[in-house]
């Protein structure tokens, strides 16, 4: 069993930085492939980016490669999500997931966080 718990969405100003972060309990979480997906009003849940277990593979949507970074911290139970060159367009509700493996698919993804807020001000 692995709680998630994500932290760190805000207001932010279009062209501006954000970093999320998602604590995990339980001690299997270095186990686990961690991803990142979003919501935003009147659209489906989005893949954004995920990782390996050991943090050597990283795959990002086309939409944020280049400007998100996902990373892993396993000696603090931690995922993050670095975002940068903030568009309006990435507002939406952020929530991190974990999952056997480092999959795009929400549905290969056993345990959800709660989501934070990220909104990005034109």
């Amino acid at each position: 069993q692995v709680q998630l718990v994500e932290s760190g969405g805000r207001l932010v100003q279009e062209g501006g930085s954000l970093r999320l972060s998602c604590a995990a309990s339980g001690r299997t979480f270095s186990t686990y492939s961690m991803g990142w997906f979003r919501q935003a009003p009147g659209k489906e849940r989005e893949f954004v980016a995920t990782i390996n277990w050991g943090g050597t593979g990283t795959y990002y949507a086309d939409g944020v490669k280049g400007r998100f970074t996902i990373s892993r911290d396993n000696a603090k139970n931690t995922v993050y999500l670095q975002m940068q060159s903030l568009k309006p367009e990435d507002s939406a509700i952020y929530y991190c997931a974990a999952a056997r493996a480092p999959f795009k698919s929400d549905t290969e993804y056993d345990y959800w966080g709660q989501g934070t807020q990220v909104t990005v001000s034109s």
